[in-house]
């Protein structure tokens, strides 16, 4: 196998007991029972009011490449619990399942399903393990990112976390999902190369310490950059140094040109004082339009304390704290069955836990979200059962799932449908929107919330509700399974 099919083909990146349910599967005969299933999260990290929905892309490559080579199946034989006409299926194998998505941008909420996926359940089963891997990878960093962008109040932010992101692939698709949640740039070129991710950046404080002094270290920047001098001045003493031969050099060097200086960066120290030192020496010197970069392991709190207390920062580069949303690790998204088709019966599933957050909604469903037609905003979503309609020429009446009497009747609403169909029999018929439209999506979505949804602390819970057929059945269901349990 050559690097390029390695790399493209990760059909074996999954658990193990995907292969052994899916051997199981066809030795029972259920191999072509239709299952339905789907991945949602459910809890938004950072105890945040929303998450943004990431990583489809990546989901739609994983399918499209999805084959057993003949290693995987010798692979497979080595491990000699595998039935030969199981291993002969998967060299066969061909993919014919549906799949819906909500797409990329868009802000998503707990308990709801983010994707759906129908078919024979020997595959439908197979792909959990990738399907969330890249969603929850890609929204995880993108719900952080969004949060840090928020926070820098229309300051562009770089992203500048490939060096500790955990691994390539979360350095490469992190920056991705950074740049759909509003990062006006990247430090990965990778990213710029595979995906069009602008990639950004200046110097390290190596560049600086390898020549004879700073003002040479930074003469000779500009010499070379003239266009885009940005110049990093806490190598030695940010005040004493850094700034006055960062002036000097704009002087020197860059008004000989022709050019003006873009900016400095400073990476360590007080930078709240030192960025409003700064500022005060940039603007007595002539370089009012200078900018003034903050980088050293910021997140959205930082940034906002900074700007609070009156910081003169013009943008940020956000590392660490981003590219593996070290406030919240992980982002929790889960694949349920929810239904299956067999012998001509639609039969609902669910799945029952002490833990009432693990009970889980049963049945084929769809998800709608409720905007008010005079401010724009959303009002809550609500998830159906398929072939359900909520007519927005009528009025519509929402509850609470747990707290049922606490109830809403909308009016004057327009009513939209968020999944789309991806795939349908195996094959695709969605076709990516280039990042940047995706990008735009994000923001024309965020916007739509209400301020109380997106602050940082204790936002306004966003209402996530369920039809009354769909409330009617995980009942019915509930009772049904207790009642057998007791008997």
């Amino acid at each position: 196998m050559n690097m390029r099919e390695r790399f493209v083909n990760m059909t074996m990146l999954t658990d193990f007991y995907e292969i052994t349910m899916a051997n199981g599967y066809l030795r029972s005969g259920m191999a072509d029972v239709i299952g339905y299933f789907d991945a949602f999260f459910r809890k938004v990290p950072d105890d945040g009011g929303f998450a943004i929905m990431a990583g489809l892309e990546q989901i739609i490559d994983y399918i499209e490449n999805l084959h057993f080579t003949d290693e995987d199946i010798e692979y497979l034989r080595g491990k000699g619990i595998f039935a030969e006409e199981f291993l002969e299926y998967l060299r066969n194998f061909e993919f014919c399942c549906d799949i819906w998505a909500i797409e990329e941008g868009m802000a998503i909420f707990p308990n709801e399903p983010i994707i759906k996926v129908r078919g024979p359940i020997i595959q439908a089963q197979f792909i959990e393990t990738a399907l969330l891997l890249q969603f929850n990878h890609q929204s995880l960093v993108a719900t952080k990112t969004n949060r840090i962008v928020r926070a820098a109040n229309s300051r562009p932010v770089m992203e500048f976390g490939s060096r500790r992101a955990h691994g390539a692939d979360a350095a490469i698709n992190g920056a991705r999902a950074a740049y759909i949640a509003g990062c006006s740039g990247t430090a990965c070129t990778i990213s710029d190369v595979v995906y069009g991710v602008p990639a950004l950046g200046t110097m390290a404080h190596s560049w600086v310490q390898l020549f004879e002094s700073e003002y040479d270290a930074f003469a000779a920047y500009a010499r070379e950059y003239p266009q885009n001098c940005v110049l990093l001045v806490d190598t030695y003493d940010v005040l004493k140094s850094g700034v006055p031969n960062a002036i000097r050099v704009f002087n020197d060097v860059l008004a000989p040109m022709g050019y003006r200086p873009k900016g400095i960066r400073i990476d360590s120290g007080d930078i709240t004082y030192l960025a409003t030192k700064a500022r005060e020496m940039l603007d007595d010197a002539g370089f009012p339009d200078c900018t003034i970069c903050a980088s050293n392991s910021l997140d959205e709190h930082l940034i906002r304390e900074m700007l609070l207390s009156g910081a003169p920062l013009d943008s940020f580069g956000v590392g660490e704290r981003l590219i593996t949303a070290s406030s919240a690790p992980t982002f929790g998204g889960v694949y349920k069955l929810a239904a299956i088709d067999r012998d001509g019966q639609h039969i609902p599933k669910i799945k029952i836990s002490e833990n009432v957050a693990k009970l889980t909604w049963p049945g084929n469903k769809e998800v709608w979200r409720l905007f008010d037609r005079d401010t724009g905003k959303a009002i809550a979503d609500v998830v159906t059962l398929a072939g359900e309609v909520i007519d927005d020429t009528k009025p519509y009446e929402i509850f609470d799932a747990e707290f049922t009497w606490k109830r809403k009747v909308c009016e004057n609403f327009r009513a939209q449908q968020l999944l789309k169909p991806i795939f349908v029999a195996g094959k695709r018929v969605y076709d990516c929107p280039p990042l940047s439209e995706i990008r735009a999506r994000c923001t024309e979505s965020v916007s739509t919330l209400w301020r109380e949804v997106t602050r940082f602390e204790n936002p306004h819970e966003y209402y996530v509700d369920y039809s009354q057929d769909l409330w009617d059945l995980r009942q019915r269901l509930i009772s049904e399974i207790k009642k057998s349990t007791r008997s």
